[in-house]
């Protein structure tokens, strides 16, 4: 088997206007190992993929690919690798499999594993034979005749993977590859993995479960806000360590944070607002539990990726709900979609902005009523004078920044778009309002006019669902957090339990609730 270090990436810079995604960051990736590569929204993982395989070209630094002969002395010799194209990086022995799989299901097993190759379909007999070899050296269950779509998603990946190594790569790319994978599918891809670890190719591994981290890797790169934070051994970082190199926050050093808000007290001998009790959806978070107060805000805690957003969408219909019951006010109810959930006095600020709330091209006003509008029905239309009023009522609450009402939405600042959101719950005067992420992207002053809005409306006896992956903002202003870690309900912290210390340590190795 083939060792030593096979990638080095050297002080690499990438710029986008305004924004420095990757300031000099080093990486090195050793054959024959698994290097997870971790870090945070925003981080610059994504970034630093797309400049290894061409999709994004370098403004800075080198990017050296070990030859496959030594010096006499029996050192590794390097090459600089020119990577402007994904076609470049293939060339240097690189091969990425993405989460969404990038094959034609359409097609056999053995025709997905040679199409676009020169001269692949030339000889039927050798290329079903060539890739039954393959199937059998790497333990995939599959054959090559059969289609690839009647395929697991897992054995679809297998089959990727299996793709890029026969196509003689060196260093394999692995991007969120279990995103979408049951337990025993993922165990599956491991032993994949730690075959084609034995044979000495380099694997970067990117995901944002620990566990499988901890469970497959063999060193830990963390990068954070686009530079590099460091490179380690795994056994030398014990898991509430990555997430304080991961958040910024050095556990030696912090101080317990008390809330700067007093939420007020919760009476909890009272019936819930809204109880889940087993919910789980198809988005694959596992069966959890979830109870709301009036005048309370509470909120989800974890990393990104934990399902934190996943047990929002699935207590708002958003999405498709498999199993568990919903009551709300003591009564059961049944929330298919988010119309009924609306219908049942639940509002919803989606983590995504732009994909999932704003639409652009309306006014800033038809976004303010869209979702009263929804719940009274398209076919009976508020008169232009009333939404004008309803919307300029909530644009002088909340103080958003446009130039009129007819202005479209997509013209604002993130800030203010996410005014006009919050203003579109607010219309619906909802019992119970959840806000994921609403304060991403947006500046400090916005951010504690939302903070603030969520403690008020607590105090007027609404019931609030807050989501950040800023703890310090988590602890202003909940009175409670679910903590969340590889998609499952990992604690519930509350009084004296809500310190960064105690959140940061339960994301890292709670056990399961």
């Amino acid at each position: 088997m083939e060792t030593g270090e096979v990638l080095k990436m050297r002080g690499i810079c990438k710029y986008f206007p305004g924004v420095n995604a990757l300031q000099n960051v080093d990486f090195t990736l050793r054959s024959g190992e698994i290097h997870a590569l971790m870090g945070e929204n925003g981080a610059g993982k994504s970034t630093l993929i797309k400049v290894l395989t061409g999709v994004y070209v370098k403004d800075g630094g080198t990017i050296l690919i070990r030859k496959n002969t030594s010096d006499a002395a029996g050192e590794a010799e390097f090459e600089e690798a020119h990577i402007r194209s994904p076609q470049d990086a293939q060339n240097s022995g690189i091969s990425t499999v993405y989460q969404e799989i990038a094959l034609c299901p359409n097609l056999s097993v053995a025709e997905n594993m040679f199409i676009g190759r020169s001269g692949a379909f030339t000889n039927w007999a050798d290329m079903n034979k060539k890739t039954g070899e393959l199937l059998k050296s790497l333990d995939i269950p599959a054959t090559p005749r059969q289609q690839l779509g009647s395929c697991s998603i897992a054995v679809q990946q297998m089959v990727a993977i299996a793709r890029a190594v026969d196509m003689k790569c060196r260093v394999l790319i692995l991007d969120e590859p279990t995103s979408s994978l049951d337990e025993q599918e993922v165990e599956k891809l491991f032993k994949l993995m730690r075959d084609l670890k034995e044979k000495g190719v380099g694997i970067i591994f990117v995901t944002h479960f620990l566990d499988q981290v901890y469970e497959v890797c063999d060193r830990i790169t963390v990068l954070r806000d686009g530079t590099l934070v460091g490179e380690y051994v795994i056994e030398d970082l014990p898991r509430v360590k990555l997430v304080s190199k991961m958040l910024g926050k050095d556990l030696d050093d912090m101080s317990d944070i008390k809330s700067e808000s007093d939420v007020g007290a919760v009476d909890r001998n009272t019936t819930p607002v809204l109880e889940a009790v087993n919910l789980v959806s198809n988005a694959g978070i596992k069966p959890f539990d979830f109870t709301i107060y009036k005048g309370e805000v509470n909120g989800f805690t974890g990393l990104l990726g934990s399902g934190r957003s996943e047990c929002v969408r699935a207590i708002f219909g958003a999405d498709k709900v498999l199993g568990g019951k919903v009551l709300i006010n003591g009564q059961r109810v049944r929330i298919k979609k988010p119309i009924d959930a609306m219908k049942h006095g639940i509002g919803y600020l989606p983590e995504d902005r732009k994909k999932d709330g704003i639409v652009a091209d309306l006014s800033v006003r038809d976004n303010i009523i869209l979702a009263l509008q929804v719940m009274k029905g398209f076919f009976r239309p508020f008169s232009k004078a009333k939404a004008e009023q309803m919307a300029q009522e909530y644009i002088k609450l909340l103080d958003v920044k446009t130039a009129s009402s007819d202005t479209p939405i997509g013209q604002l600042s993130g800030g203010n778009q996410q005014k006009v959101i919050l203003a579109r719950w607010l219309l619906t005067n909802p019992d119970f309002l959840i806000l994921d992420e609403p304060t991403r992207g947006i500046d400090i002053g916005t951010k504690i006019e939302i903070q603030k809005l969520a403690l008020k409306l607590a105090a007027e006896g609404k019931s609030v669902t807050f989501i950040s992956s800023e703890i310090d903002e988590m602890l202003r202003t909940c009175s409670r957090l679910i903590v969340m870690r590889d998609r499952k309900v990992v604690g519930e912290l509350n009084g004296d339990e809500l310190t960064r210390n105690k959140v940061m340590a339960t994301i890292a190795g709670g056990e399961e609730k």
